[in-house]
């Protein structure tokens, strides 16, 4: 069977009032979030599990596997069913995993779990292509660029709101209040999102099998993939360790410290939708050469962190917080806009394409962030995130 006509879509571009535009960036914010609210986490997981901090380690980094997985096998399902229904259904889902995250007695079932958390987690993907189905052309950058901020701010609030309940509640209740929320949000999307007619016939095997077409087929969408991945290389290794770092010396601070610090990047992400603007109005690919220099110069800075005092250091780390985290979004939200105007009737397919790279960059950073972190201290976290962000704006230069 081939695709469908995209003009079939049940769903068109003035669809998208403000209010359903604000759900789905909180929608997308808080699926999201379920991903990272164990990074704070790591040294209170490790003392009440009585694991050693390595181990613990494993359940961001099978977090983000699953969340690649996810993406690759469950994302490309939005181009062959009511994309509607799929979201809806991959929200409950995320509401359980994060409840049997809450009650996990040890930590092979947290990890179990975790990977769950990943894989459903991807609902935040399929919210995506549905804004991008839904606003009209003019404007695609700058609806991707909102529900996009709205993921980011869910990333990095994510740790504000983890440390925070959890040094005051515990890390158990900090899981199952997320699950709350997000069963919330899923009775929300069920009330208020339109459905969506599919693009595609094609059954589930040969829906898998295209991705490695339209992977072959578009080069744009290969480029935007390892830049972005690359850029997450940087970004998790960051924050995947902060935690750690922080909590010894010259800082020793504790969780709600560490994820305060969530806030700079917040910072950051707020003045990401002028990415999407700049996108609608002078074309993504000097966005996203623009954001990886961000990152780079960022990282770069960072490195002096050793030579600095205590509270140098602190400023020093909240300001590249700050950079680091704009660049990412604005040439994540360019690389989108470059990704979703390749195939109107394979959107899902190609955010599927494009997110299993960045989210398996993301896991490559967190586990090499860990181990560099324990070899060669934030010098080591530091020098490949530069080096990673390096190698992006030089695959975004060599257009």
């Amino acid at each position: 069977m081939q695709d469908l006509s995209p003009s079939s879509t049940a769903t068109r571009s003035a669809d998208l009032p403000g209010p359903l535009l604000g759900l789905l960036a909180a929608s997308t914010g808080l699926a999201a979030a379920s991903i990272y609210y164990a990074q704070p986490l790591l040294a209170l997981l490790a003392e009440s599990l009585r694991v050693t901090p390595s181990s613990v380690g494993l359940v961001p980094t099978l977090t983000q596997l699953g969340y690649a997985l996810g993406i690759l096998l469950l994302t490309p399902l939005g181009d062959r069913y009511d994309r509607r229904r799929v979201i809806v259904v991959k929200v409950l889902l995320l509401a359980a995993a994060l409840l049997a995250s809450s009650l996990a007695p040890s930590l092979p079932l947290l990890l179990l779990a975790s990977l769950a958390v990943g894989v459903v987690a991807t609902a935040a993907q399929d919210i995506v292509p549905a804004v991008a189905t839904l606003a009209p052309d003019a404007r695609r950058g700058r609806a991707v660029g909102s529900v996009m901020t709205g993921l980011l701010l869910g990333i990095l609030l994510s740790r504000v709101v983890s440390g925070a309940v959890a040094e005051q509640l515990g890390w158990r209740m900090m899981f199952a209040l997320a699950a709350g929320a997000v069963a919330l949000i899923a009775l929300a999307l069920r009330w208020r999102l339109p459905r969506f007619a599919p693009t595609t016939s094609l059954s589930y095997f040969a829906l898998l099998g295209s991705l490695r077409t339209l992977w072959r087929r578009h080069p744009a969408l290969r480029r935007a993939a390892l830049a972005q991945g690359l850029l997450s290389v940087a970004f998790s290794a960051f924050w995947s360790t902060l935690a750690v770092w922080l909590h010894a010396a010259p800082f020793h601070l504790g969780s709600t410290a560490a994820g305060a610090f969530g806030l700079a990047g917040a910072a950051g992400a707020l003045a990401a939708p002028l990415a999407g603007r700049l996108s609608d109005r002078r074309g993504p690919h000097g966005v996203t050469r623009l954001g990886a220099a961000l990152v780079l110069a960022s990282f770069l800075a960072l490195l002096a962190l050793p030579l600095l005092g205590r509270t140098a250091g602190l400023w020093l780390v909240a300001l590249a917080a700050v950079g680091f985290d704009l660049g990412v979004q604005a040439s994540l939200i360019a690389h989108q806009t470059i990704v979703y105007g390749l195939d109107p009737a394979a959107r899902s397919r190609l955010n599927a394409g494009f997110f299993t790279v960045v989210f398996i960059g993301m896991a490559t950073g967190s586990a090499l962030g860990g181990l560099l972190l324990e070899h060669h201290g934030v010098t080591g976290v530091f020098g490949l995130a530069a080096l990673a962000a390096a190698s992006a704006l030089a695959l975004r230069l060599a257009l």
